[in-house]
């Protein structure tokens, strides 16, 4: 069984399917979490769920400096962080046939807070665990559209997710020996409001049917999975990738 007692996690994202199936879990297990999203307020009725063990921090992760400022508050907590669970994620439609000043305002807009905010919170963990006696972890959240591609209107979304394969497999590579741990989740569809869109115009049971399984994950499959890596168990596995889609796209 994981163990995450005494760790300090912060979460993006946390008000979230996945995000908040995390935070239960890993307090449950014993952690202190900091709970991330774009306002306190959308967090609050979590924190008071968790008690204690959670505080809460909100910010903008497609500003540059906000985003820099929630790792320094989020550290500020209990003056370390042990693992960066990078979970926000946003998936507005890009459609092909939109004005180019649109459709690339999308793009940005995904690729800043999809990649170049996790990059920043990243970049920030390296830094911190050098200095951390027992180093620390990052899990960053990538999805199986790293892998196969996404749907027409979501380019930007998969080729986000492309970056924070290879960001995690080149932190893992260069930063092991200054204590850095890393890994990558690729979950498939999981039953969120994420994919509202999806379920309320395709159907659930479509993305059910294409798993090797016959029915769609549920943030808990994802949470499981990412607190056995906040526990330190695997440390070997850095660099890896861990699907997480009922075999509905094998590599």
């Amino acid at each position: 069984m994981s163990n995450n007692q005494h760790r300090t996690v912060l979460i993006t994202g946390a008000a979230g399917g996945i995000g908040s199936a995390v935070a239960r879990t890993i307090v449950d297990q014993g952690a202190n979490v900091i709970l991330h999203d774009l306002s306190e307020s959308e967090l609050a009725p979590l924190a008071a769920e968790l008690g204690e063990n959670a505080t809460v921090v909100g910010a903008d992760l497609s500003n540059v400096k906000a985003t820099a400022k929630l790792w320094a508050d989020a550290f500020a907590v209990h003056g370390r962080i042990d693992v960066l669970v990078n979970n926000a994620g946003i998936y507005p439609p890009a459609p092909l046939n939109a004005k180019l000043d649109d459709w690339v305002e999308t793009w940005e807009l995904s690729q800043a807070v999809n990649l170049r905010a996790p990059a920043i919170l990243c970049r920030a963990a390296v830094e911190a665990y050098a200095q951390q006696a027992s180093g620390g972890i990052i899990i960053n959240l990538a999805s199986r559209a790293a892998f196969r591609g996404e749907d027409p209107d979501y380019w930007h979304y998969a080729a986000a997710k492309a970056g924070v394969v290879a960001m995690t497999r080149t932190i893992a590579r260069q930063y092991g020996r200054q204590g850095t741990t890393a890994f990558a989740i690729s979950p498939g569809y999981v039953d969120t409001p994420f994919n509202r869109v999806f379920a309320e115009t395709v159907g659930v049971q479509v993305a059910a049917d294409q798993t090797g399984l016959g029915e769609v994950a549920q943030p808990q499959d994802v949470a499981n999975v990412i607190a056995f890596l906040a526990s330190g168990q695997a440390k070997h596995a850095t660099g890896t990738t861990i699907d997480i889609n009922g075999a509905s796209y094998v590599r």
